[in-house]
């Protein structure tokens, strides 16, 4: 596992062929459908996943990882903290080994259960400041971030 998230850990995950995202909202203005949506128009190839939602945007949403018809190659966790865990162990038990734990979605046994695994995970980083083009105050963000050294290397 890698301890710290890096720069090339990112890049592997922009270059995923698919992206699952986990706590998509109906809700055009909550945080969840915010990335689904601006992923998809920047072109990137995404999968909804809510276990209460039938379809996104005119997309088939699916219930959970195990319900996908084929494994994605990276997963995004986007749900609130109490789901973190079960849609983590879902996915290393599926094989899915690239997966971005949107910040404050994780918990310490979140942490302890990666450590154990052997993949590329992403944590503490928002994917918006990553996913180019980056807009808006995400590229603002990502500004102060390289100008204070928090910025991934």
């Amino acid at each position: 596992m890698k301890n710290k998230t890096t720069k090339n850990g990112i890049d592997e995950f922009l270059s995923s062929n698919t992206i699952a995202v986990a706590g998509v909202s109906r809700n055009p203005k909550k945080f969840g459908y915010m990335v689904y949506s601006e992923l998809k128009q920047k072109g990137f190839n995404v999968v909804p996943l809510n276990p209460n939602v039938d379809s996104i945007g005119g997309e088939k949403c699916y219930s959970d990882i195990n319900a996908l018809p084929l494994s994605p190659d990276a997963l995004i966790i986007l749900t609130p903290k109490k789901e973190t865990d079960m849609i983590v162990q879902q996915s290393i038990a599926q094989g899915i080994r690239n997966i971005w734990i949107q910040q404050g979605s994780e918990t310490k046994q979140t942490l302890d259960m990666i450590s154990c695994a052997e993949g590329n995970f992403i944590m503490g980083e928002c994917i918006m400041m990553f996913a180019e083009p980056v807009k808006s105050f995400h590229s603002f963000h990502r500004f102060v971030n390289k100008l204070f050294g928090a910025y991934p290397r």
